[in-house]
């Protein structure tokens, strides 16, 4: 599970987060949705233990993320596709996380076929790779230790229509096989098509959370993910 509780997150006079709370169970998808610059980056790095909130507390199979045993192998994170070394291929990216973690090298080739990424792909360096590949292969990295946690941040960005769909039936096997995926995005309607809870977020704020069905009667969810986007659209830069 994890679980987030009154985290606010000050830098100086800004609040990016102010007393969020919400759960993911084990066994669901949970959408976190809001714009860019709601917050959903800050609160994953917090959950990441990249940074520290300045109150509150999130946590994840119970325990601060720092605080896990090998959390490599109990987490599975994707924050930034981008962030993945240029000059290594695809195949090194995941052998090098496998020694890490202590696992087979076998399990490169199975993340691999996972996400769809051939052996002849997975020879070439990122540097290479189009923004679907990164992600594609961020993902892989994130499955490498067979997690019961999944944290992504914008994992459709750069995907194609077919890679959204696999996207999704991913995610949802993942789930149907106990793990608690945490999906962040600014993309209400990929977001609804997945998620068994849907967490929307605004400058820093959970304004409503609750199932799809929930959220959207009388069109309230659209209306106000629509609303916010407006507020963040007129906003000065």
């Amino acid at each position: 599970m994890i679980e987030f509780k009154h985290v606010t997150k000050t830098y100086k006079d800004v609040k990016a987060l102010d007393d969020v709370s919400f759960t993911v169970e084990a066994g669901s998808v949970t959408g976190f949705v809001g714009p860019n610059g709601a917050g959903k980056s800050t609160a994953l790095h917090i959950l990441a233990g990249l940074c520290r909130p300045t109150s509150g507390s999130a946590t994840v199979l119970g325990v601060p993320y720092p605080a896990l045993e090998s959390p490599g192998r109990q987490v599975g994170t994707l924050l930034d596709a981008g962030a993945l070394h240029p000059g290594r291929t695809g195949r090194e990216t995941l052998t090098l996380g496998a020694i890490a973690l202590g696992l087979p090298r076998s399990r490169v080739d199975e993340v691999l076929d996972l996400v769809g990424l051939t052996r002849k792909e997975s020879r070439r360096t990122v540097g290479a790779y189009s923004l679907g590949m990164r992600q594609r292969l961020g993902i892989a990295h994130a499955l490498l230790g067979r997690p019961r946690a999944l944290v992504l941040d914008e994992p459709a960005n750069g995907l194609d229509p077919q890679g959204i769909q696999w996207m999704r039936v991913l995610l949802r096997d993942l789930a149907d096989s106990g793990c608690a995926v945490l999906l962040s995005s600014h993309l209400l309607h990929e977001v609804e098509r997945v998620a068994d809870r849907i967490v929307v977020i605004g400058q820093g704020r959970v304004l409503v959370q609750g199932t799809a069905a929930e959220l959207n009667q009388g069109g309230g969810l659209e209306q106000t993910f629509l609303a916010l986007t407006a507020t963040t659209d007129r906003s000065p830069a």
